[in-house]
């Protein structure tokens, strides 16, 4: 059973087919891997195990999975496209699969001339990250036809959220709440990272959690300043805060929490002093998730706010960005973003700072639906404890 509804699929579809119409394309080829799990995704519900791929979707017929033998069996059965073409250059190197059908790149050329037309012109979605052999593959393969990159029309197909799919956002950012609170349950002084880690992931898997955005963060001490770190066997010491950070995904779309914690259960003077700087910023940044504000102006606060306390050269990430098949997502509206607030976005408030010499590294998070009466909080929950300036 796949993940993405059958009304979903169609309104992508067509949507693709209306850059089609609109630029003069025959097909558009939308390429994806491990790192860019999500452009595929958002027309199959799907990713593959292993191997790399594209969608092929032409202006009218049938639209193709382009992939490897070894995920298509798991393809017909999960995936909203499920007519599927096998390419050495999405295949496991060196692994052999003697009973598959594989062809390339020249031969589906002439398949397509031969059942959609003549293909003169293809839309390129992500032809920037292709590796070089998989480009070089479809450029001498659809010999004559014109390569156009789509990457930023097809991408802001994805900016502005359906009803399902914040559906599914909200979902998630339940199961990260359920989350938080098995975590924070396991942070003592004696205990490791990992179990941490294992507390928070077992809190969404159990509750249906179909993946998670990043592996989940977890650094107690001055493995906060790593930014991103995953838990490890360090056992948390008296003392420490610990940064922890957990992304569950409910079929595909991301929900997410982040906060830094006491080991001990209890901040110390100094550490509280921390959280409200962290607080202070977040409360600035999320006053102003209003419609029709542009990033620069949405990031400008917060960032004089830590300026004027010393913080700019501890600065690594923007306070805002999007949520929805990743975690953080374009548009992000960082300080020179030109990208406005629209009504159907999903966006994070994220405020962080690293490499402080006293505080380390921390990190505060939750997220937003973007309405035309406002900022909607996913979890109220956690904007609460992000917002009180008194208790800790």
């Amino acid at each position: 059973m796949g993940y993405l509804i059958k009304s979903e699929s169609e309104n992508r579809l067509a949507a693709v087919r209306k850059i089609l119409e609109e630029k003069n394309l025959d097909i558009a080829l939308i390429y994806y891997d491990e790192c860019n799990i999500a452009n595929g995704w958002y027309l199959t519900g799907w990713c593959p195990q292993f191997e790399s791929g594209a969608v092929l979707v032409p202006r009218k017929g049938t639209p193709l999975l382009l992939g490897g033998p070894e995920s298509e069996p798991f393809a017909k059965q999960d995936s909203a496209i499920t007519e599927t073409r096998n390419f050495p250059v999405f295949m496991v190197p060196d692994e052999e699969y003697p009973a598959a059908t594989i062809i390339d790149f020249p031969a589906l050329f002439a398949e397509l001339n031969s059942t959609v037309g003549t293909v003169k012109r293809v839309g390129l979605v992500c032809g920037d990250r292709m590796p070089y052999g998989c480009y070089k593959g479809i450029v001498d393969g659809f010999v004559g036809a014109e390569m156009v990159d789509i990457s930023e029309e097809y991408l802001n197909l994805r900016y502005i959220k359906s009803s399902w799919e914040i559906e599914q956002i909200r979902a998630a950012f339940q199961l990260a709440d359920v989350s938080y609170l098995a975590m924070k349950d396991a942070i003592k002084v004696g205990n490791s990272e990992i179990q941490v880690a294992a507390a928070g992931e077992y809190a969404a898997r159990s509750r249906g959690a179909t993946g998670f955005g990043f592996v989940p963060i977890v650094g107690s001490g001055a493995r906060g300043n790593a930014v991103v770190p995953t838990a490890t066997a360090k056992i948390m010491e008296d003392g420490e805060l610990v940064m922890i950070g957990i992304a569950p995904k409910v079929n595909g779309y991301a929900g997410v929490m982040g906060d830094a914690l006491p080991v001990n259960g209890k901040y110390s003077a100094k550490q509280i002093e921390c959280m409200k700087y962290l607080r202070e910023a977040f409360c600035l940044t999320r006053d102003m998730l209003k419609v029709g504000l542009a990033g620069s102006e949405i990031d400008a606060p917060a960032r004089a706010y830590f300026n004027k306390h010393g913080f700019e050269k501890y600065l690594v990430c923007p306070f805002v960005h999007t949520i929805g098949l990743n975690e953080a997502e374009a548009p992000f509206f960082g300080p020179n973003s030109k990208d406005v607030l629209t009504p159907g976005m999903t966006v994070c408030v994220d405020v962080s700072f690293f490499g402080h010499p006293e505080f380390h590294g921390v990190r505060i998070e939750t997220g937003y639906e973007i309405t035309e009466n406002g900022a909607v909080p996913f979890s109220p929950m956690m904007e609460k404890i992000h917002m009180d300036l008194d208790n800790f």
